[in-house]
């Protein structure tokens, strides 16, 4: 099967990275762009959902200025509605607002972060040839029919000599994504798999398929080898934005895993 990411922590930090960079906009930060019921809406507010706004692809106008401040205002009614019934002292929504503004502080540190830690190109090359050297120099095209148990995987290799089509028996896999397609993976390098099936199909030969079971994390495996081809890799400018994501990612995480060892916690 696939490799699957084995640092959980640092799911917090890709989502993070995948966030567009929100700055306040240049210029006037004082004053306020409206009033309501006697509460001011901040130019500072409304310069940071203008930058939003553009970030996402609205193209900078007076029209979407008098939309963010309509905006703003009829946001500012409701939670003037939801402090007078009392939401705003609710425990759950207390700590709704506490998540919240950690998200912003987070991100906002995220992102000052990879400014002052950029990534090299240097760093960058090393990666590619690091990533070339994995991918190795031949793609294989791949079936599989993935079972709990040992035994399913045993009686599927004994219809498969008794001359059972492989497509055919890959509908009991317990593998969704490959399971209506007669158990297809598609072109990739070893790279792209788990160790024991990795090593499992640069061991087989074109058109044969294993004689015993692969176990994985994942289940049994029965796989067939059903062709291969040199590998192209992608150009360094190809992966380029790919890799100095995973590049920023990793230099984040070894931080938070050092904030993690020095903090005192009870």
């Amino acid at each position: 099967m696939h490799n699957l990411s084995r640092m959980a922590s640092a799911l917090l930090v890709c989502s993070l990275l995948s966030l567009p960079a929100v700055s306040a906009e240049k210029g006037a930060s004082g004053g306020a762009v409206a009033t309501v019921n006697g509460v001011a809406i901040s130019q500072n507010l409304a310069n940071a959902f203008m930058a939003e706004q553009k970030a996402q692809g609205a193209p900078d106008s007076p029209e979407l200025k008098n939309a963010v401040r309509e905006e703003l205002i009829r946001r500012e009614l409701l939670v003037q509605e939801a402090k007078k019934l009392g939401l705003d002292k609710k425990p759950e929504v207390a700590a709704q607002a506490d998540l919240a503004r950690q998200a912003v502080f987070i991100r906002a540190f995220v992102q000052e972060f990879i400014r002052k830690h950029p990534i090299s190109d240097e760093q960058l090359r090393t990666a590619y040839d690091r990533v070339k050297s994995q991918m190795g120099t031949t793609e294989y095209k791949v079936r599989h029919i993935l079972v709990e148990q040992e035994d399913e995987a045993k009686a599927i290799i004994v219809n498969l000599k008794r001359g059972a089509k492989f497509d055919e028996l890959a509908k009991q896999s317990k593998d969704p994504g490959s399971r209506d397609k007669g158990g297809d993976l598609g072109w990739s390098s070893t790279a792209a798999y788990v160790k024991p099936f990795a090593d499992a199909v640069g061991g087989l030969a074109k058109g044969k398929y294993t004689e015993t079971p692969v176990k994985t994390d994942f289940g049994f495996h029965v796989i067939l080898l059903e062709d291969t081809r040199p590998l192209t890799p992608p150009t360094f400018e190809q992966i380029k934005p790919q890799l100095a994501q995973r590049l920023q990612q990793e230099q984040l995480q070894r931080f938070v895993m050092e904030l993690r060892e020095k903090a005192k916690v009870q």
